[in-house]
């Protein structure tokens, strides 16, 4: 069964609030066993538009991943990114084994 990918780019617009999302966040990706392969660092925009956060978090099964996104600790986070910052998020199923 492929892995899938969470793939998130942000533009933070208010950091306070943006912390406790990122602290909620956190604690929901480790309860579904997630693995955070890239979360900010240096980016090179090289075609269309681009956010300055950019997350990448691998889950065993799109199932996990899509779980972790409905679960009710993830909402709770989510509700604290709402209105500070921009946000484009999907999840993706990785290439067969």
């Amino acid at each position: 069964m492929p892995k899938a990918y969470w793939i998130a780019h942000v533009t933070v617009t208010d950091p306070e609030p943006y912390k406790l999302y990122a602290a909620g966040a956190t604690q929901a990706f480790r309860e579904h066993g997630a693995r955070v392969l890239a979360r900010g660092g240096r980016i090179e925009a090289l075609e269309g538009e681009s956010h300055p956060r950019n997350v990448v978090i691998e889950f065993d099964t799109m199932e996990a991943a899509l779980a972790c996104y409905n679960s009710d600790a993830y909402q709770a986070a989510k509700r604290h990114r709402e209105g500070a910052g921009i946000a484009n998020i999907m999840i993706i199923e990785g290439a067969p084994d």
